[in-house]
Parts: C-alpha cells; structure tokens; sequence
C-alpha cells in the first residue's frame, strides 16, 4: 500500500481519470492488488444489492421502488464512508472498485437507456401523444434551451459570488447537464401515481424526446468550450439535423422493421426476441450513424406499442411482450437507481462545492417553472390549462441518471469535479425529494 500515490495526484499527472485509477490500484480484501472484477461478479453484486432493496421496500416500507432502491443505496455508500473514517477500508475500496469499473456513463448512455426508452414507448398511446404533441415538442426543444441559458447564466452569478471559479460556457454546459427530464425517473414515478391521462401524456412524451434535444445542446456547448466546435447557428443546426432528425427517421425505419417482422409470424418467444434485437441493434446502429439513439429508440417502440400491437400480434403475444419488457423495466430500473445512490463514492463534495449544489437546486427548479410556463401560455389560445398543471409539470420533471452520466462523461479536469457534484446534488434532491411528492401536485392537477 505504501507505495501508492493518491488518486487524484497520479490522475493530474497523467491526464487521466480517477475512475481509471480506482480500477488500476485498489487492493482486495485480502491485500493483493486486483486490476478488476470480473463481468459474473458486477452482474451479482448489483442484482444481489438490488433485490435485497426492494425486498426490504417492499416488505416493511412501500416506497415506489426507484426511489426506495436508491434512498437504500444511498444510505448505504454513506454507511461505508463512515466504516472507511473507522478503519474499514478495505470495504470501502471494494465498493469504490465496483462503482468505478460499471462506469455509469458508459452502462446508461451505450447501455441500460435503451432497453428502458423502449419500455417506456412501447406503452404510451399514440392517439393521445398526438393530442398534445405541440406542447410536447415544445417542452422537448425550447424547454430544453430556455433551462440551459437561465441555469447557466444565474449559476455564472452565483459561482461568482461563492467566488468559484468557472468559466462562463462550462455554467452553460451545467445548464445543459441538468436541462433533461429524465424518461427513466419520470416514467418510474408515474406508474406509482394515478395521474390524469393528459397530464401523464404530457410529462412522459416530453420526457422521451427531450433527452435527445439536451445531448445535442450538450454535444455542441462542449465542443465550443473545447475548441473542437464554432459557435455558429449553422454548425449548431447541422448537429441538430444530425442528431435528432436522424435519430427520428431512423426510428421510424426501425419501428417499420420490426412491425414488419412481427407480422410475418405468430410466436411470442421469437417476436419478444426480434423486439431485443431492434433495441439493441437499433441503438448501436444511430451511435455508429452519429445519430440519437434515444430518439430512435422512442420512435421504434411508439410504432411497436401502438401500430404493432394494433395488427401484428395476438392476444397472447400482446401479452406476453407486455409482462416481459415490464420486467425488464422494473429490474434495469431498480439497477440504474442503484449505480446513482453508489455513484456518491466517487463524488468529491467540499463545502464550496457543496454549497453551489445546494444553490443550484431551486434555481433549477425555477428555469424549469419557466421553461414550462412559456410554452404553456404559448398554447393556451388553443389548449386549456391550469396552474395547478404547470406546476405539477414543473414538480414532475425529474432529473436522473441521464445528468449525472452527462457529467461523468466530462474529461477530467477542475470543470468537471466541480460540475459532477453540482448536478448530483440536482438529481439527489429531485429523486428523493420531488419523487416523493409530486403525488400532491398531480392530486391537485386532477382536482381541477
């Protein structure tokens, strides 16, 4: 042991990251330095941990199981920084070797997201997305832009006052890290709640499509802090018609595809498998074509859950597609909440740090009220709606694994340990916090 520097000094010296390092150095419980864990051995802890969660949740607690699972996970990380102070590092690091060899970024974005966007898709009704698909696709582009710029302008005044400093197009990319609503909290949420079918409609279609949106505003706000990218419109517009238009037309194809296949054949255990295939395929294809996976994924499952359902499959099919994919959601989603719970082992809070992030947490919650407001007051000539609805818009526009994975994937540097706890603290307290309490605000939407 003696002869290992400190992570965060031999990261700085090499350029590299701590994740990198925390794979590399820590020891096991018996003292032999081990490069990694084995594939088998991730896979068991996680669902180990995971059931053991939502077992405990649902015996004696009766949370919904997202937020249970990662209060759990939470507490947990907390219970091993504390063994850690009282000399129980072994435990610690092993815990730490585990969060840092997952890699939340990577098992999301190139990973869990697809299987749950399509989850989520294939069974949202088309007829009613169509109802309010102005409202949808305004909350998912301008919603999106206007959270970016009102987060990253009053985070740059506030930063200044705690005299932290950061450069002006990183407060930006801050604004774009938390700017999603994320389909996975979202979604998760809503299946706990009795929620108005339009109100619902409204925040899980906004919540599919707008993470495509942010990645590209992402995308584009990290290049030009980098220098890879110009900050010109039509550079930001040829991105965007990259990304999302892109993503969505392949979607359709997909979704055209997979309907097609379905059709030809009546074998639930073959057509389930043809749906896996479209997913994962589907979604590694848009990463190769630099398209959005998301969206294509979202597109594919709406055309899957809707016209597919419709004219492809039987009863038993139908039915047996539904228990499969909601099994897959609900135990991908008990994983991913995990990971986010664990993932504060290897997040740095000082107190500066710290009090940027509580900062930011009603700011926030306050570009959201007007990014919502705007389009909201936009339509209202032609679509009735309440405050009680704007507010609980604003309240159930959960932030998730999506910004923290946004923010892991930022080189590493003073920019990024100062943005990852940021946005962490956003998405600790819009999880626990607005998860545990929008019930009382869709309660009032369907009052009126």
């Amino acid at each position: 042991m003696k002869h290992l520097l400190p992570i965060a000094m031999k990261a700085q010296a090499s350029g590299g990251s701590e994740r990198a390092y925390l794979i590399q150095l820590l020891p096991d419980p018996a003292g032999q330095v081990r490069e990694y864990m084995t594939l088998f051995e991730i896979v068991a802890t996680l669902l180990s941990l995971s059931a053991l969660f939502s077992y405990i949740n649902a015996r004696f607690i009766g949370l919904p199981t997202s937020i249970a699972v990662m209060a759990f996970s939470l507490a947990f990380s907390l219970v091993l920084v504390g063994i850690n102070y009282l000399g129980g590092q072994d435990l610690t690091r092993w815990a730490e070797q585990l969060i840092a060899q997952v890699d939340l970024s990577e098992t999301l974005l190139n990973g869990l997201l697809s299987f749950l966007l399509f989850a989520g898709a294939l069974h949202v009704n088309l007829d009613d997305l169509a109802d309010q698909k102005w409202l949808v696709a305004l909350l998912a582009t301008l919603g999106v832009v206007v959270t970016t710029f009102l987060v990253g302008c009053a985070m740059w005044l506030v930063l200044g006052w705690l005299t932290i400093p950061l450069p002006f197009i990183y407060c930006l990319l801050f604004g774009a890290v938390v700017a999603p609503t994320d389909p996975v909290a979202v979604l998760a949420i809503l299946k706990s709640v009795d929620t108005p079918r339009a109100l619902s409609t409204k925040i899980a279609g906004e919540s599919l499509f707008n993470d495509g949106v942010a990645v590209v505003m992402f995308i584009a706000i990290l290049g030009i802090a980098q220098g890879d990218r110009e900050a010109t419109f039509q550079g930001i517009g040829l991105l965007f018609l990259e990304e999302v238009v892109g993503g969505l037309v392949l979607g359709f194809v997909l979704g055209w595809v997979g309907y097609y296949l379905l059709r030809g054949l009546d074998n639930y255990q073959v057509e389930i498998l043809v749906t896996i295939a479209l997913v994962a395929g589907g979604y590694a294809l848009a990463s190769r074509l630099h398209m959005s996976g998301p969206l294509a994924v979202v597109v594919a499952g709406l055309m899957i859950g809707n016209h597919g359902r419709r004219y492809a499959m039987s009863e038993k099919t139908e039915r047996q597609l539904d228990t499969f994919w909601e099994l897959i959601d609900e135990v991908l989603n008990a994983v991913l909440f995990l990971l986010i719970g664990l993932e504060v082992l290897i997040v740095t809070f000082e107190l500066p740090v710290l009090l940027a992030g509580l900062a930011a947490i009603p700011l926030v919650l306050l570009a959201r009220l007007v990014a919502v407001g705007v389009p909201v007051m936009a339509l209202k000539p032609f679509q009735e709606h309440t405050s009680s609805s704007i507010l609980a818009l604003t309240w159930g526009g959960l932030k998730g694994g999506i910004s923290v994975a946004l923010a892991l994937t930022l080189p590493a540097g003073p920019e990024r340990d100062l943005i990852l706890p940021m946005a962490y603290a956003v998405v600790v307290f819009s999880i626990l916090f607005q998860g545990l309490t929008v019930k009382r605000f869709l309660g009032r939407a369907a009052a009126e």
